[in-house]
Formats: structure tokens, sequence, C-alpha cells
């Protein structure tokens, strides 16, 4: 199992360098764990990013996983219904569900 630090920062300033880090990743056959526990800001471009990332990874039957989701991390998925695509099944698919949604720029 890797792990893959998302660091602070998924603006879309960060969406290429956070493509590139995973990268590596999307054909490796062992799990890998993505942390989001540092994550205080988020914009629509590095969600599609983390998205794509785990789509590709599902497609192939590899295991993936969001773990120490920050509170903005968190609030973004809600807010853009994409709970499930991020593999967090506590109710994030439901745009209702969201605290803040100034926690995500660009989310229209």
């Amino acid at each position: 199992m890797d792990t893959v630090h998302l660091g602070d920062d998924l603006g879309i300033e960060a969406s290429t360098g956070l493509k590139e880090r995973l990268t590596p990743y999307l054909t490796q056959a062992h799990a890998v764990v993505l942390d989001g526990t540092e994550v205080r800001r988020v914009h629509t471009a590095g969600l599609q990013v983390l998205c794509a990332f785990f789509a590709s990874r599902d497609g192939t039957g590899h295991p993936t996983e969001l773990r120490g989701c920050s509170e903005a991390l968190r609030d973004a998925a809600r807010l853009l219904g994409l709970g499930a695509a991020l593999g967090l099944d506590d109710g994030l698919s439901d745009p209702s569900n969201a605290t803040d949604a100034s926690t995500v720029e660009n989310a229209a």
C-alpha cells in the first residue's frame, strides 16, 4: 500500500502538479491511500483530478481510498455531490449536507 499526501492546496494552480503526482499510481495494482488531512483550499479542478484518478483505478479494479479527509475537502465533496466518486459514503453525495460552500472555489 502506498500513501500519497495531497498537501494543503487543491486549487486550480495545483491541479497539474496533483495529476503528475498521481499518474505513477494509476497502474499499480496494490492499494493507494490518498491522505487529505492537510487540504485547506479546494477548487473544482482539483476535485476533477481526484475523481478521474478514482475512476481510472476503479475501472482496472485497483483499490483506492481517501483517508484523513479535512473539513474543507469533505465540504467541497458534499457541495458538489462527489462523495460516492471519492469513496466517501457518509452522505456526501447530497449537496444539501454541505456546511460551508465557501470552502470550494469556482463551484458552479
